[in-house]
């Protein structure tokens, strides 16, 4: 989607992926779950970030397509494909032994969640205001980048300390 599309409902979903790793980060804080082998990685395992940021994609991929092409025979069998390829990468995690099952689990399930609720958002009160009011296309463009360059310093900062 990010690749053939440029427009306002893109920037939203690069948002929405920011917003995504952000609710990893502080889930992982919070719940402070051990990875498998603490060797590898010093940082909390649960949920996986990898799974979460996956599948954030693959329901948006997936919900996009529905609403761009229909539902029908094609989108149906490329959705069974972006999600097969979604459950593969995040398996990876495992097998890799950087995460247990249920941290890819819980990451792949709030993805996706999340996924679908900004979606909603979008098309439920964003998208009326943003058509109306020039201003609202303005403050969001600008809102949006400078929040992604806070959390591109925030991440640097963070990243400087370990």
């Amino acid at each position: 989607m990010f690749v053939w599309r440029h427009d306002i409902e893109t920037l939203w979903a690069i948002c929405g992926g920011v917003v995504n790793a952000c609710l990893s980060t502080v889930l992982k804080g919070i719940l402070n779950h051990e990875r498998p082998v603490l060797t590898l990685r010093s940082d909390p395992g649960m949920p996986s970030s990898h799974a979460q940021s996956i599948f954030y994609t693959v329901a948006f991929c997936i919900i996009s397509m529905v609403e761009y092409f229909g539902c029908n025979g094609i989108t149906a069998v490329t959705s069974v494909f972006i999600i097969a390829m979604g459950s593969y990468f995040s398996w990876l995690r495992v097998s890799q032994r950087f995460h247990t099952l249920n941290q890819v689990a819980v990451g792949a399930v709030l993805g996706f969640c999340f996924s679908i609720f900004w979606f909603w958002l979008w098309d439920a009160l964003l998208i009326k205001a943003f058509i109306a009011h020039f201003w609202v296309r303005v403050v969001g463009a600008a809102g949006s980048c400078v929040g992604f360059l806070l959390y591109v310093v925030w991440k640097w900062a963070h990243d400087n300390k370990h």
